[in-house]
């Protein structure tokens, strides 16, 4: 469950690196801001719940 957690999270910080790039490959150039927001947002959020939870468990 640990290494699962983990490997979200991991996840999670490439996404709100690399949002700017993922919104320009994926949504056209008129969502791009809005698109690069939600995809930080959502990043952070998962990002967040993951953390609590691996915290819970240790």
């Amino acid at each position: 469950m640990k290494i699962f957690l983990i490997v979200i999270i991991a996840i999670c910080v490439m996404a709100i690196y690399d949002a700017r790039k993922i919104a320009e490959k994926y949504f056209s150039s008129t969502d791009k801001n809005k698109a690069t927001k939600t995809i930080k947002a959502v990043g952070f959020i998962v990002f967040a719940i993951c953390g609590i939870i691996f915290c819970i468990i240790k």
